[in-house]
């Protein structure tokens, strides 16, 4: 994720807010960051299960 935000941040600087690779490169963020908050949350229910 992290690699990711650092590489659409440039993306925005170099190419601006709405280049297509900029775009891209957000979109892939937000999966990742979806795919990660709702493992997180999994776990944490399952945690709480126990």
């Amino acid at each position: 994720m992290e690699q990711t935000r650092e590489l659409m941040i440039r993306s925005g600087v170099e190419n601006g807010l709405q280049n297509a690779k900029t775009i891209q490169l957000s979109r892939r963020l937000d999966q990742l960051m979806n795919t990660y908050y709702r493992q997180t949350a999994f776990d944490e229910e399952k945690d709480q299960d126990e």
